[in-house]
């Protein structure tokens, strides 16, 4: 694993320390071919320079975040905004996360694509590369 991520892990509760690495490993075990690195002050994974899945502490739990997954199709994914293809769930116990469902969500996730890495380029405008 990442140490700047096994960094931001340990920097949480107990709690939120088990989720965090749980995500981690699952992550990691399944986007083989992935970057990850602390990106915007939270661990996100990247394919081909493009964020993939990332989580963060908020309010309401440890947000475990799709940048695609809004085309996911998935009833359990909340899809927060509008304007962009991410969706999200929350976690505030490691026993909430569904190991079937993420490993679902992460193929999904190389699967179908937004191309986010090239969003400033085009002005905002986000175009589908994948799916």
């Amino acid at each position: 694993m990442n140490t700047e991520i096994q960094n931001y892990n340990s920097l949480q509760t107990e709690s939120d320390q088990e989720i965090c690495s749980k995500l981690s490993y699952l992550i990691d075990e399944n986007l083989t071919h992935s970057e990850s690195k602390i990106w915007h002050a939270h661990p996100v994974w990247f394919l081909d320079g493009n964020p993939i899945v990332g989580y963060s502490k908020q309010k309401k739990g440890i947000r475990l975040m799709f940048w695609s997954g809004k085309s996911f199709n998935e009833e359990k994914l909340n899809v927060e905004g509008a304007k962009f293809q991410d969706a999200s769930i929350f976690y505030n116990n490691v026993e909430e996360i569904d190991d079937t469902d993420l490993k679902i969500w992460l193929k999904k996730s190389q699967e179908i694509q937004w191309d986010y890495k090239n969003i400033v380029k085009r002005k905002g405008e986000l175009i589908k590369i994948k799916g």
